[in-house]
C-alpha cells in the first residue's frame, strides 16, 4: 500500500512537470543538433537569395477615377431619397457598383489590350532568366485581327525566336513549325497560325535619331535576340481583368480606385490610362445611341414631309397653269382669318395624332423590344415624353450591364423588369394621348366647318388656291420644325462629355512580389522548422530508450542509477569496474546506486534482486558491481546466480568449477549449513564478497526454484550475510524470477540504453501494479557518455576528477568481449535451456 502511494505521488509530480517537457525536449534537440540547424538555414537562405535574384518581380500601379453621375429630372418621390443620400444616411453605392463591374469587365479589358497590342510579349534571352521587354524592342511583331481570333485553336498562343545575323533577321517557331527571314522592314512571314507582320518600333528614341552608317537602317545596327509570344487577346484580357482591383474610395463619393499588379510598371501605367479612354468611349457610345436613333427618326420624317410638300407645290403649279392664273387674290376678311386659324389648329392636331400613331407602331413592333424609343420629335404630351426618357435611360443601363453579365444576372433581370413595366406604361400613355388628341381634333374640326361654310360662296378658284396654299404652309412649317430638331440633336451629340476622368496620373506603388524580407524570413523559419520537425519525429518514432528522460516518461517507478559505459582500463580481471580506494566516475555511479537502494530497504531487509525484461541488458554486471560496492563498505555480501537456465556469474568471476552451485542444494530435501557452505565460493576480488553460483542446468528449473528448500537456503544466508543479491533470469521470458521474487526485499529492473524497447515498460508497469515483485526500482544501464546527447542529460563531469562532459579521463565503454565471448547479444534463447550443457555460462559484458 505504501509503495502504491509513493508511485501515485511520483505520478503527480510528473504531471505537474509535463507542461515543460515539450519545450525542454525541443530545446534539447536544438542544442544537440545545432550543426544541422545551421546547415539547413544556410541552404534555405541561399535558396531564397537565388529565388530573389532570378524571380520575376511584380509591381503595383494605382489610379483614381472620378465617375460622373447622369443628370436627369428626378421625380418628387426620389427627393427624400436624395436628401438622405446627401446627409449620409443612405449611400449612393448602387451606381458606382455598376460602374466597378463594367471597369472590371473582360470586354473593356479586351479593347485596351487590342489598342495597346499587349497580346504580344517580348523577352530578351538570358543565361538563366528571360527579362521582360516593353516598348524598347527594336521590332514590333503583330498578326491580323482574324488570325488573332483563331489563336484559340492553337492552344491560345504562338511562340517564336527572333535573332539577328548580320543584316538578316531570322524567325524560328518555338517547335520549329515555321521559319523565315527578312532584311528590310516592314516584312511579313506566313505561318500555320497566320501572317506575321514585322515593323520598326518608331517609339525608341535612339532608333529615330541614330544616324545611318554603311547604308544600314538604324534598326539594323542593333543587336536583337528576343523570345516573342503572341497570345490570344481574350486570354490576355481575362488575365488583366482578374489582376485589376476596382473599389470605391468611400460610400459617399463616386471615385473609384483602380489597382493593377503587373510584371512591368510602365505597362501597368499605360494600361490604366488607356482603360479610362476605353471606358469613356464605351460610355459615350451608350449615351449617343439615343441621339442616333432620334436623328434616324427625324431624317425619315423629313424625307416623307419633303415628298408631301413637293406634291403640294406641284398641285398648285398645275392648278395655276390649268386656270391661267398669274396672281393670287385672297379675301382677307374676318371669316377667312378665323377659318385659317382653326385650320392651323386642325393641322397641328392631325400632326400630333400622326406622330402618336408612328410612335405606337414603333413601340408595338416586336423587333424594337428593349430598343431605344425616338424622343424629342415634337410630341406635346408631357407624360409620354417623361416615360420615353425613363425607358431610354433604363435601356442604356441594361445594355451596359449586358456588356459584363448575362441576361440571367440579377442586375440585368431587374432592369428588364423595369423596362417591361415602362413599356406597358408608355403604350397606355400613347393610347390615352391619342384619344385626347382625337377629341381635340374633333372640336377644332367642328369649329372649322362652321367658318368654312361661311366661305363656300367665295369664288371657286380662290377657294381652291387658298386650300392648296394652306396645305403648302402647313407642310413647310412642319419641315422647318423638323430641321430645327435635327440641328438640336446634332448639337447634343457633339457636346457629349466623358463619363469617367482620371483625377491624376497612375501612381507607382512599388514592388509587391516577391517580398525580400518575407521570403528571407520564411527561409529562416523553414530552415529552422524542417530539421526541428525531422528530429522531433525521429525522437517520437524511436522505439528504444535512449536515456533517463525516456524512462521517466514511460514509468513512475524510481530510478536508482544511470550506469555509464566504462572503459576497459577500470575493469579488474573479473570484469568488475568498482575498485577499492578509487574515485572514478563508474565508482560514484555504483555508490549512488548503493545509497539509493539502502534508502529503499527497511530495517532487517537485505535481499536485493536484479532482473530485466529480456536478455542482454546487463543485470549480471550491475548485480556483481553493486555487490562489490557493498563489500567495500565492510559488509558481508553474497551474490547468488539464480539464472539457472543460462548461468553467467561463473564466467564473469572466472571460476572454473561449474558443478558447484545452488542447483546442487535445491535437489536435496534437507539442506544443512555445511551443505550450504560447501557450495559457496569466494569471489577472488574482495574478501567480503562470496558467490553462490547457479550450478549445473537442471531439466526443470521453474519447479526447482519453487521448492521449499529455497526458503531454507535464503533464511540461512540472511543469518550469515549483511546483503544478499540475486542475479535472476529475465522476467519477460520465463517465470523463474516471479518464483524467486517472494524471497527478495527490493527488485532492480535493469534496462539498457539504445537496446531495451519502450514496450518493455508496459510489462514492468504491469508487474508493479499487480505487485508480482516487491519494491521495484529501475537501473538504466549502458549509457555511453561519449555520445553528445548523453553529455547534455547527465552531469557527472567537472566534479572532482571525473573528467569533462561526464565521461572522465579515458572512460569509454565497458563490456567489450575481451574476457570471454558474447556480450548482450550472446544471452541466447531460453527455448533451448533444457538442452544446454552443464557448466556452460555466457559472458554478461556490455557491448556498445
Amino acid at each position: 500500500m505504501e509503495d502504491n502511494k509513493n508511485i501515485d505521488s511520483t505520478l503527480e509530480n510528473i504531471q505537474e512537470e509535463g507542461s515543460s517537457f515539450d519545450i525542454r525536449t525541443i530545446f534539447t534537440l536544438i542544442v544537440l543538433n545545432w550543426q544541422w540547424f545551421l546547415v539547413s538555414m544556410f541552404i534555405f537562405v541561399c535558396g531564397a537569395l537565388i529565388y530573389l535574384r532570378y524571380s520575376s518581380p511584380v509591381y503595383q500601379v494605382s489610379a483614381k477615377m472620378l465617375i460622373k453621375e447622369e443628370t436627369s429630372n428626378r421625380r418628387p418621390s426620389n427627393q427624400m431619397l436624395s436628401n438622405m443620400q446627401d446627409l449620409g444616411i443612405i449611400s449612393n453605392s448602387a451606381g458606382i457598383d455598376n460602374e466597378v463591374e463594367i471597369l472590371k469587365s473582360r470586354i473593356l479589358a479586351l479593347e485596351a489590350v487590342k489598342d495597346l497590342k499587349l497580346y504580344t510579349e517580348y523577352r530578351s534571352e538570358g543565361r538563366i532568366t528571360k527579362p521582360l521587354v516593353y516598348k524598347t524592342q527594336p521590332i514590333i511583331v503583330d498578326m491580323a485581327a482574324e488570325d488573332l481570333e483563331d489563336l484559340d485553336m492553337w492552344f491560345g498562343k504562338v511562340s517564336m525566336k527572333l535573332t539577328q545575323d548580320g543584316n538578316t533577321y531570322k524567325v524560328i517557331g518555338a517547335n520549329n513549325e515555321f521559319e523565315g527571314s527578312f532584311t528590310t522592314l516592314p516584312a511579313t512571314i506566313e505561318t500555320p497560325y497566320g501572317t506575321l507582320t514585322f515593323t520598326k518600333n518608331e517609339a525608341i528614341p535612339q532608333l529615330k535619331h541614330q544616324p545611318k552608317s554603311a547604308g544600314k537602317e538604324p534598326s539594323e545596327q542593333l543587336s536583337c535576340n528576343y523570345l516573342i509570344t503572341i497570345t490570344s487577346p481574350k486570354l490576355i484580357a481575362a488575365k488583366y481583368a482578374s489582376a485589376l482591383a476596382v473599389a470605391p474610395t468611400s460610400k459617399l463619393t463616386s471615385i473609384a480606385e483602380l489597382t493593377l499588379n503587373d510584371q512591368n510598371a510602365d505597362r501597368g501605367y499605360d494600361y490604366l490610362k488607356h482603360l479610362a479612354v476605353c471606358y469613356n468611349r464605351q460610355a459615350n457610345a451608350d449615351k449617343n445611341e439615343i441621339a442616333y436613333k432620334t436623328e434616324e427618326f427625324i431624317n425619315a420624317r423629313l424625307q416623307k414631309i419633303s415628298d408631301e410638300l413637293g406634291a403640294t407645290e406641284s398641285q398648285l403649279e398645275e392648278y395655276k397653269r390649268n386656270n391661267n392664273l398669274v396672281q393670287l387674290r385672297l379675301d382677307a376678311n374676318q371669316t377667312m382669318s378665323q377659318a385659317n386659324q382653326y385650320y392651323s389648329q386642325l393641322v397641328e392636331a392631325s400632326t400630333q395624332i400622326q406622330i402618336l400613331d408612328d410612335l405606337r407602331k414603333y413601340v408595338e413592333n416586336t423587333d424594337n423590344k428593349y430598343q431605344l424609343i425616338p424622343s424629342n420629335v415634337g410630341m406635346t404630351d408631357g407624360a409620354s415624353n417623361s416615360l420615353i426618357s425613363q425607358y431610354n435611360q433604363t435601356v442604356l443601363n441594361r445594355n451596359r450591364l449586358l456588356a459584363s453579365a448575362s441576361e440571367n444576372s440579377p442586375l440585368v433581370m431587374a432592369q428588364t423588369e423595369v423596362l417591361q413595366q415602362l413599356e406597358v406604361s408608355i403604350k397606355e400613355a400613347l393610347r390615352q394621348a391619342r384619344r385626347t388628341a382625337d377629341i381635340q381634333r374633333q372640336g377644332i374640326e367642328q369649329k372649322y366647318r362652321e367658318f368654312q361654310g361661311k366661305v363656300e360662296n367665295a369664288p371657286e378658284q380662290e377657294r381652291v388656291l387658298t386650300q392648296i396654299g394652306r396645305q403648302q404652309d402647313v407642310k413647310s412649317g412642319l419641315y422647318l420644325m423638323l430641321l430645327q430638331k435635327r440641328e438640336e440633336n446634332s448639337i447634343s451629340l457633339a457636346a457629349t462629355a466623358d463619363k469617367g476622368r482620371l483625377i491624376d496620373d497612375p501612381a507607382f506603388g512599388g514592388k509587391i512580389s516577391p517580398k525580400s524580407s518575407i521570403i528571407l524570413l520564411a527561409a529562416i523559419v523553414l530552415g529552422f522548422a524542417i530539421p526541428l520537425l525531422i528530429t522531433y519525429l525521429l525522437q517520437i518514432l524511436r522505439y528504444k530508450i535512449e536515456g533517463h528522460e525516456d524512462v521517466v516518461n514511460l514509468t513512475t517507478l524510481p530510478i536508482v542509477a544511470d550506469v555509464a559505459v566504462a572503459s576497459d582500463s577500470v575493469k579488474s580481471s573479473a570484469g568488475i569496474v568498482v575498485q577499492e580506494n578509487k574515485n572514478n566516475q563508474i565508482d560514484e555511479i555504483f555508490r549512488s546506486m548503493r545509497t539509493n537502494i539502502q534508502f529503499m530497504l527497511k530495517e532487517d531487509q537485505k535481499v536485493i534482486m536484479f532482473t530485466s525484461t529480456t536478455s542482454g541488458e546487463g543485470k549480471t554486471f550491475n548485480a556483481a558491481n553493486l555487490a562489490m560496492s557493498f563489500a567495500l563498505l565492510g559488509k558481508k555480501v553474497i551474490l547468488m546466480g539464480l539464472d539457472i537456465r543460462k548461468p553467467a556469474l561463473g564466467r564473469l568471476f572466472d571460476i572454473k568449477d561449474r558443478q558447484a552451485g545452488i542447483t546442487q542444494l535445491l535437489t536435496k530435501d534437507h539442506v544443512t549449513e555445511s551443505d550450504l557452505m560447501s557450495q559457496i565460493k569466494p569471489s577472488g576480488v574482495n574478501a567480503n564478497l562470496d558467490l553462490l553460483l547457479a550450478g549445473p542446468t537442471p531439466p526443470n528449473p521453474t519447479e526447482l526454484l519453487a521448492r521449499e528448500t529455497m526458503s531454507v537456503i535464503i533464511k540461512m544466508l540472511r543469518e550469515k550475510y549483511d546483503y544478499i543479491i540475486f542475479d535472476t533470469a529475465p522476467v519477460g521470458l520465463v517465470t523463474d524470477t516471479l518464483q524467486i521474487g517472494r524471497h527478495a526485499d527490493v527488485t532492480c529492473f535493469v534496462c539498457r540504453a539504445d537496446y531495451t524497447p519502450k514496450t518493455s515498460f508496459g510489462l514492468i508497469n504491469s508487474i508493479s501494479k499487480e505487485a508480482k515483485l516487491p519494491n521495484i526500482c529501475i537501473v538504466i544501464n549502458g549509457i555511453d557518455m561519449s555520445r553528445k546527447k548523453y553529455g547534455y542529460y547527465y552531469g557527472y563531469g567537472r566534479y572532482g576528477k571525473y573528467g569533462r562532459f561526464g565521461y572522465g579521463y579515458g572512460y569509454g565503454r565497458y563490456g567489450r568481449p575481451n574476457y570471454g565471448v558474447g556480450g548482450y547479444g550472446a544471452y541466447g534463447s531460453y527455448g533451448n535451456y533444457a538442452n544446454s550443457h552443464y557448466g556452460k555460462e555466457e559472458d554478461n559484458s556490455i557491448k556498445k
